[in-house]
């Protein structure tokens, strides 16, 4: 037995400790996150005060009536409960790191059809950069497929 008492039990990795209310605010801060370009500095705050975030719920609640003419009230409480859980957290960092992946591969694919496009371009089209082509990406573009292993060549006895 410790100072503070036993270790605390920590609940199944794979069951979201969230409701489904919650887990959908939290989804809209990842994406808002990932979408504004801010993940890493998010992911270095949130790691820095995630033993706090009970205390930052606290705070939620004290700053509810600034807030309140900003946001969307029904969000804003829901979100408060969620950063009530301690779990809350970590659920938020790994949505943002997995928006993230997804964002990141997008527009690598982009840049891959860019750079493929430029070669078909005139030389005054390059030097202008007028002739900037339309992309639209398939889902076999942002995540492709593994590539195939080569046959195993049976062992020499």
């Amino acid at each position: 037995m410790g100072l503070l008492g036993d270790k605390p039990e920590f609940s199944d990795p794979d069951k979201n400790p969230l409701a489904p209310e919650e887990n959908v605010v939290v989804e809209k801060v990842a994406r808002k996150v990932v979408e504004k370009g801010m993940t890493v500095p998010a992911i270095l705050f949130l790691e820095s005060v995630k033993p706090l975030n009970f205390i930052g719920a606290q705070a939620l609640v004290f700053f509810e009536p600034i807030v309140q003419t900003l946001f969307n009230f029904n969000d804003y409480n829901t979100f408060q409960t969620a950063l009530e859980k301690r779990e809350s957290i970590e659920v938020l960092l790994l949505k943002i790191e997995e928006y993230d992946a997804v964002e990141h591969r997008r527009q690598k694919a982009i840049k891959k059809i860019i750079k493929t496009e430029k070669k078909k371009w005139k030389w005054y089209q390059r030097w202008l950069g007028i002739a900037t082509p339309k992309i639209e990406l398939t889902e076999e573009d942002i995540n492709p497929p593994p590539p195939e292993k080569p046959p195993e060549s049976p062992a020499q006895s």
